[in-house]
């Protein structure tokens, strides 16, 4: 059984508590993963957010684009996500998080080690520039990777910060130009990706691979069989450290 396997949670813990949102964060680190991927919206008052689709309906239930609105509105969303989840979380404060609450979560549970998937989302400089300084503050710069499906983005992180950096295939990126794959530091691949014919291309850049998202035993077999790759990010992290014969942490229920 391979041992050398970084184990992700994304958007948190996602498959229990709703994404990207304080409980799911609080869930992964409890649960013992060795880092968490996040993404990052600004408000229209240029407040770094966390939220995968920029748009608040699928999680919040209102068609309004974060960008659109202050950080005074974001806060009234209810981020209880009822399209996944019922009304379980529904009316139990669940709210859009800053990326200062998220540092400040992760200090108060004594967890500075972990280890970040800083997804950029809003693909402007603007977006950078107001995030690394937080994360700096919070001694969680370092150790972080920063992720962007955009080619310019990646390029700027690591041009202007010298941060590690993970970018895409050239197929799913934009803006991306010749020498893009200069400026990755890894490359993430999805599981249709990682299954198919065309995964021997990317391993032959000889560069880190993030495979995503395994949550089954056949898609943990897979990744297991891609020896290239050492970074397994899942939606339900616990059967990949089951397998891996990992500490599995208590985690709470709401």
């Amino acid at each position: 059984m391979r041992k050398d396997i970084f184990v992700e949670g994304h958007r948190g813990y996602c498959a229990k508590y709703p994404e990207n949102t304080l409980i799911s964060f609080e869930g992964a680190l409890d649960l013992g993963v060795d880092g968490f991927e996040f993404d990052i919206w600004l408000t229209k008052d240029k407040v770094p957010v966390l939220m995968h689709d920029g748009n608040c309906k699928r999680t919040c239930g209102v068609d309004k684009h974060l960008r659109d609105m202050t950080l005074e509105e974001v806060k009234q969303l209810d981020a209880g996500y009822a399209q996944k989840f019922g009304d379980k979380y529904i009316g139990k404060g669940v709210q859009v998080p800053t990326l200062r609450e998220m540092c400040e979560l992760i200090k108060a549970k004594g967890r500075t080690d972990i280890v970040l998937g800083v997804e950029i989302k809003e693909y402007t400089e603007e977006c950078v520039d107001l995030s690394v300084p937080i994360l700096k503050e919070y001694g969680l710069f370092d150790a972080a990777c920063f992720y962007a499906f955009d080619a310019q983005t990646v390029k700027y992180l690591k041009t202007k910060y010298g941060a590690r950096v993970m970018g895409y295939p050239d197929f799913q990126m934009r803006r991306f130009e010749a020498d893009s794959y200069d400026y990755y530091d890894e490359i993430g691949l999805n599981m249709a990706i990682t299954r198919s014919e065309i995964y021997p291309v990317y391993a032959a850049k000889k560069m880190p691979i993030h495979l995503y998202c395994a949550d089954t035993d056949e898609q943990i077999e897979l990744c297991f069989t891609r020896t290239e790759a050492n970074f397994i990010t899942c939606n339900d992290p616990v059967p990949l450290m089951k397998k891996l014969g990992r500490k599995i942490g208590e985690t709470k229920e709401y």
